[in-house]
């Protein structure tokens, strides 16, 4: 078992050095495809068409996942790809029945081999498992059918052929909608920086043993049920983007936590709180952006880009499009972002700057949730998130911190907000204020506020004695 590490400064303190492609520990697949080292890769995500899944459509399920990925590598061939990462993210269905997952698992590492050994293509599996804990109410996160199919679909998927292990975790999620919904602060604190970063370790360190016991990469996590539920509800007007901004920044503690138990990227695609990852931890990150509106809209589509090191699609779906199927269409979209990004590359590192920085200004004065992936915003909250020792603790100094940099970009004009975005900025503002510093004090004080009918804080190692 790997020794925790703990993160108390930046790995990338510099400008210059925070850019698209490269990063300070890249990680280096059993394929040779090296993630981090000056090359930015297409990571290709697709997903089954709206269908049932069961043992009597298995067949048909493993055919179209064998379609999907042959396709895809004829067109990557095609357009001269140096290298290709695919995702599989696990539906539900395929969680629960852990064969079914590794079947399919098996078939495309068999298939990327064949291309491999066919055409050269080098190419390396990120497998996904589903976080079906979530289907019971109150989740049960440590025990159960649920979590012993999760981890056993683990186990089985990392010996089938995953090169990255990776999971879109939901541990503190049963109470951090509600918190989103109602503008609290508190809660949402209480969720992120505690009950989600309790679970995080408690999952890591499970997920890390099987990795080191089969020869795979923990890859990383994604707060995406988290901040990306904000960023559609901002999208929606159902909240504000100030809102979704902060709650951005605020999982990056959270998501920290799988690199202090072991994890050494690359993250996922869907964890917008990437570039804070790779700031302080030096490790590779997946972006998603414009070419993942197929799945989601959102208001950095190119922000995202500036310091990628895989560009992602998030998922498509198979269908038939005017082009082709959805998933080469998506990978060829993929190539051409990846192909723009590596030739300012291969001309110095002034251009590769010049194009970063051309990505960030086009999306960053537009929406908060933009402006904070600012590079330089990244490592001036980076380097406040640091300066905390616990996840409560950089949860709390994130929301502060956030907050405080949205409002001296306002006044700066470099951002502009509407006046219900600046009415709840002085509001979110306001609770961040009421945060103690003393976690104990804040655990008690939440505690006594949760319902035994919303979450099982046992499972968070909390004491339920005091619950509503």
């Amino acid at each position: 078992m790997k020794a925790p590490v703990s993160f108390s400064s930046l790995a990338i303190s510099g400008i210059d050095e925070f850019v698209f492609g490269h990063c300070p520990r890249p990680v280096t697949t059993s394929a040779g495809l090296v993630i981090g080292d000056g090359i930015v890769y297409p990571e290709l995500n697709f997903t089954l068409p709206a269908m049932q899944i069961s043992g009597s459509t298995m067949p048909e399920v493993r055919a179209i996942y064998s379609r999907m990925i042959d396709d895809a590598c004829d067109r990557a061939i095609q357009l001269h790809v140096a290298g290709l990462v695919v995702e599989f993210e696990l539906l539900p269905e395929l969680t629960r029945e852990p064969s079914w997952g590794a079947e399919v698992t098996a078939l495309l590492r068999e298939r990327l081999e064949h291309f491999e050994a066919s055409h050269g293509l080098k190419s390396v599996l990120r497998v996904t498992p589903n976080d079906v804990r979530e289907f019971e109410r109150p989740p049960r996160l440590r025990s159960g059918p649920l979590w012993e199919s999760m981890m056993a679909s683990f186990d089985r998927c990392a010996r089938e052929g995953a090169t990255f292990l990776s999971i879109e975790s939901t541990g503190g999620k049963e109470l951090h909608d509600d918190a989103l919904l109602y503008g609290d602060l508190e809660a949402a604190v209480f969720s992120l920086g505690v009950l989600g970063s309790r679970d995080m370790e408690f999952l890591w360190k499970k997920i890390v043993d099987i990795a080191e016991s089969t020869g795979t990469i923990a890859a990383g996590d994604t707060g995406c049920g988290f901040a990306n539920t904000a960023m559609t509800l901002a999208q929606n007007k159902y909240i504000p983007s100030v809102w979704a901004a902060v709650d951005r920044v605020m999982t990056v503690p959270r998501s920290l936590v799988a690199f202090e138990c072991g994890a050494v990227g690359p993250s996922k695609d869907c964890a917008y709180e990437g570039p804070y990852l790779k700031a302080i931890t030096g490790c590779p990150i997946s972006l998603e952006g414009s070419e993942a509106a197929c799945a989601h809209s959102s208001p950095v589509g190119n922000i995202a880009r500036a310091v990628a090191d895989l560009w992602s699609n998030e998922s498509i779906q198979d269908v038939q499009l005017l082009g082709g199927p959805a998933p080469t269409v998506s990978l060829e979209q993929l190539v051409y972002a990846t192909r723009l990004m590596n030739t300012a590359t291969a001309r110095g590192s002034v251009e590769a700057r010049f194009l970063r920085d051309l990505f960030a200004a086009s999306d960053s004065s537009l929406d908060p949730q933009a402006f904070i992936l600012r590079p330089d915003v990244v490592l001036r909250l980076s380097e406040e998130i640091v300066q905390e020792s616990t996840a409560y603790g950089r949860t709390r100094r994130a929301a502060v911190a956030t907050l405080a940099v949205l409002r001296e970009a306002c006044n700066e004009e470099e951002l502009i907000l509407s006046s219900r975005e600046l009415k709840w900025l002085d509001r979110l503002s306001s609770q961040a204020d009421e945060l103690p510093e003393d976690e104990e004090q804040f655990i008690d004080r939440m505690v006594a506020k949760t319902s035994v009918e919303s979450v099982r804080l046992e499972d968070y190692d909390l004491a339920t004695g005091s619950m509503k």
